[in-house]
C-alpha cells in the first residue's frame, strides 16, 4: 500500500468560508501574531481592484486585536503593490509559493517565528502547502469567486481530488458564506 503522506503537507489547520470567520481570539490565544494572508480569490475577488468597506473593517479589528498582516502573492507588484497600499498593509508580490522565499521575506519582516504566524489563502498546492512547509498554522478558504486565472483554474482540477480524499481523511468543508445568508433570510 503506497504511503500517503503527501496528504498531511496539504491538510489545513483551518477551513473556513472566508476570512471573515476566522477566529480572531482563538488565534491569539494559539500565539498566533503575524497573519500572511493571499489577495486573490482570498481577500478579493480574482484581480478586483478596490477594497470593500467589510475587508476595511476586518483588518481594522484585526489590527486592534493587535496582530500584524501581511499580503503574500503570487501576483506581480502592479497589482499587489497598489492593493496593498489601499489596504495599508505590508506586501510581498511575486512570492513563489508553495516556494518558501516569499514567506521567508514576510517572517524576517516582522521577526516573527513561524509557529507564531498564520497563512490564510483559498489554495491547497500554493497557499496551505507552503505555509505547512514553513510550520505556520494553514487556514484554507473557499474561493470568494469562479472567476480566475487560467492556471489556477487547471490546478483546481487537481485540487478537487486531493480536497476529497482530504475531507474523507477528515476534513470538513465549510458551507458557502451566501448560502448560509439565505437560509438565515
Amino acid at each position: 500500500m503506497r504511503s500517503l503522506a503527501w496528504l498531511s503537507r496539504l491538510m489545513p489547520d483551518e477551513y473556513v468560508a472566508s476570512i471573515y470567520e476566522i477566529d480572531l481570539d482563538a488565534l491569539w490565544r494559539r500565539g498566533i501574531r503575524l497573519i500572511l494572508t493571499d489577495l486573490d480569490n482570498t481577500l478579493v475577488p480574482w484581480n478586483h481592484p478596490d477594497v470593500p468597506s467589510e475587508l476595511t473593517a476586518w483588518l481594522r479589528s484585526v489590527h486592534a486585536q493587535g496582530f500584524h498582516v501581511c499580503i503574500i502573492s503570487n501576483n506581480g507588484e502592479d497589482r499587489v503593490g497598489s492593493f496593498a497600499k489601499l489596504c495599508g498593509v505590508p506586501a510581498v508580490s511575486a512570492a513563489g509559493k508553495p516556494k518558501s522565499r516569499g514567506f521567508l521575506e514576510a517572517l524576517r519582516r516582522f521577526h516573527m517565528p513561524p509557529e507564531a504566524t498564520a497563512m490564510v489563502g483559498d489554495q491547497l498546492f500554493t497557499d496551505i502547502q507552503g505555509a505547512k512547509r514553513l510550520g505556520l498554522y494553514a487556514i484554507l478558504v473557499l474561493p470568494q469567486n469562479p472567476v480566475e486565472w487560467w492556471g489556477t483554474k487547471i490546478s483546481r482540477m487537481a485540487e478537487r481530488l486531493v480536497l476529497r480524499r482530504l475531507e474523507r481523511r477528515g476534513l470538513r468543508r465549510p458551507e458557502p458564506a451566501a448560502n448560509r445568508r439565505r437560509l438565515d433570510d
